[in-house]
């Protein structure tokens, strides 16, 4: 589907709670336990429901570490509904957006596309990321690698609030009361990342010393545990 279009979203509340209970599980956050009824409901026969707006389908790329793809589960939405249902309009301009927006992530990384190519070096670009992250993990990173990830992370977060708050500035008063909350949960969520980046950070050149303390230990013992 063209980015130049504007694309309609039907106003489905299921999706917005999948959605908020996994951005929620993202953040480290527990689903609650269900709590067993006193006797088994009465069997319901229900026509099938129609996809979440905001399920991860081939056509909306998965969020960015935990941001909110609203235009891409749009541009979804509008693919399942069926032929003869025609959805309200959905008014966001994504092309408006790129524009006040240049350079932004979520235009290299998360905007809707079908283009093989196009998906297919994105899916290279995290695989870096992931690459390098598993590196600061276990230590093994380089002084430079452990500040070029943690770099990547505060742009990721930077460009997720700036396109919230571009988008609530731009649309807030068009969209729907759910949209918006969520837009306004993902700009506190960056912004509690952002904060916790130095911290982040700062462990990691401390583990990744206290690392190349030990080997430097170990080898000075003649390669034998102590």
């Amino acid at each position: 589907m063209s980015t130049h279009a504007r694309w309609k979203l039907p106003l489905g509340t299921a999706g917005v709670l999948v959605l908020a209970v996994g951005a929620w599980l993202v953040f480290g956050g527990q689903a609650p336990e269900d709590t067993a009824p006193s006797a088994p409901p009465a069997t319901v026969t229900q026509a099938p429901s129609p996809p979440p707006v905001f399920a991860s389908t081939p056509a909306v790329p998965r969020s960015k570490d935990g941001g909110l793809d609203l235009v891409g589960a749009a541009a979804a939405q509008v693919q399942a509904a069926p032929p003869d249902e025609e959805p309200a309009p959905y008014p966001v301009d994504l092309e408006a957006l790129r524009a006040k927006l240049p350079g932004n992530l979520y235009f290299e990384m998360d905007a809707p596309t079908k283009d093989p190519a196009e998906l297919s070096r994105r899916e290279g670009v995290k695989a870096k990321w992931n690459a390098l992250y598993g590196k600061v993990l276990s230590n093994e990173a380089s002084e430079e690698e452990v500040h070029q990830y943690y770099e990547h992370r505060r742009q990721v977060s930077e460009d997720a609030i700036a396109f919230a708050t571009t988008m609530l500035q731009d649309y807030g008063d068009k969209l729907p009361s759910e949209h918006r909350g969520l837009l306004e949960l993902s700009v506190n969520m960056h912004r509690t990342r952002l904060a916790e980046i130095p911290r982040q950070e700062s462990d990691a050149l401390a583990r990744r010393e206290a690392h190349a303390q030990r080997q430097k230990e170990w080898r000075a013992g003649g390669g034998r545990q102590p």
